[in-house]
């Protein structure tokens, strides 16, 4: 598929937030105007901005894709009302969240999307996944690998090595 390469970040924190993002990444994979491409290990992450909540998993995944950015945001979206995703407040628990990080080399800065994600780069529960497939990408000048030398990792553990994590079914995760 011809396109744009655009990057994404996943996580959650209730439920089963590995199968809800592991089902996201296959709804994108099968759609005619995406393919995933490449996919971070899975990462248990401690809760970020509002602290008193459960630990989150997190990963970012690459997409080709013939959507514009705006699109993409709303393909990703869809995908979270279709998982049950309800908004009740700023950086609280979640079902899945989905966000577009970059767009090629694309910037853009609209009402509903900016990119490069704005926040990105103070994240190390972004770049610390993101760095898995795209450490040399460049974000606002630096390398994700540079980003990431200078964010907070603390407490960020792996929770599956392996890159098909979100191929595998739920029943026998480790297979």
């Amino acid at each position: 598929m011809d396109g744009h390469l655009a990057t994404l970040g996943l996580g959650g924190n209730i439920g089963d937030p590995r199968a809800s993002m592991a089902r996201a990444l296959v709804l994108l994979d099968t759609r005619p105007d995406c393919a995933v491409v490449s996919v971070s290990k899975l990462y248990r992450t401690p809760p970020w901005g509002k602290i008193d909540q459960a630990w989150f998993f997190n990963a970012c995944a690459a997409v080709r894709t013939t959507l514009s950015p705006d699109d993409l945001l709303d393909a990703c979206l869809s995908i979270e009302r279709q998982m049950k995703r309800e908004r009740l407040e700023r950086w609280g628990p979640r079902t899945i969240d989905i966000d577009v990080l970059t767009y090629g080399d694309r910037m853009q800065q609209s009402q509903a999307l900016e990119i490069p994600h704005p926040r990105m780069t103070e994240r190390g529960f972004v770049l610390k996944p993101l760095a898995d497939f795209a450490p040399d990408l460049v974000i606002a000048g630096r390398t994700v690998a540079d980003w990431l030398e200078d964010a907070d990792v603390a407490g960020i553990e792996i929770a599956d090595p392996r890159s098909d994590w979100w191929r595998q079914t739920t029943e026998n995760p480790q297979s």
